[in-house]
């Protein structure tokens, strides 16, 4: 994957953030940045954060399952996530979230061990012993506009679980 890609897409944000998102792997407009969440997709992420009262610079750190983009954007192998497993768990811990959403099915394969975005979205899970919210990928709300409402309730639910988290209660 390293060989075919021309950037590394580590993480962008702030580490320590209480939010961490994950995408599945870099697309096109994520290589040529060396950032997750780039282009068309990383503005609409940008504007939903905002919509729910968060700066995505300071308040969330973003980061990819896969760090490579993949040759012909093509989706990541079931040995492609297991061999970046671990390395994300230790990604995950270094950025000390207090929740991670997942977009997209490869990150909630890589986190929370299932596929099935359609299913697991609207739920609260649990990966690496932290709360995680599966959700559309902003890049699949461009391509599927009708699927913003649904984002919308996951945003809502962050929303709330957020400020529970900083009232001291636990939802």
């Amino acid at each position: 994957l390293r060989r075919g890609a021309r950037n590394l897409v580590f993480g962008g944000g702030r580490a320590g953030a209480r939010v961490m998102i994950l995408e599945d792997a870099p697309g096109r407009a994520e290589d040529l940045q060396g950032l997750p969440f780039a282009g068309p997709a990383g503005q609409l992420l940008g504007k939903m954060c905002a919509a729910i009262g968060l700066d995505r610079a300071e308040e969330v750190y973003a980061a990819s399952v896969i760090p490579w983009r993949p040759p012909q954007d093509r989706e990541a192998s079931a040995a492609e996530i297991a061999m970046m497993q671990p390395f994300l768990h230790r990604h995950i811990i270094l950025a000390a979230p207090q929740v991670v959403i997942c977009m997209g099915n490869i990150s909630c394969q890589a986190v929370l061990g299932k596929r099935g975005l359609s299913k697991l979205r609207g739920a609260w899970q649990e990966g690496f012993a932290l709360p995680v919210l599966p959700m559309v990928h902003p890049q699949g709300l461009l391509r599927q506009p009708n699927r913003k409402k649904q984002a919308w309730q996951d945003l809502l639910m962050l929303k709330a679980w957020l400020r529970a988290q900083s009232e001291g209660g636990k939802t």
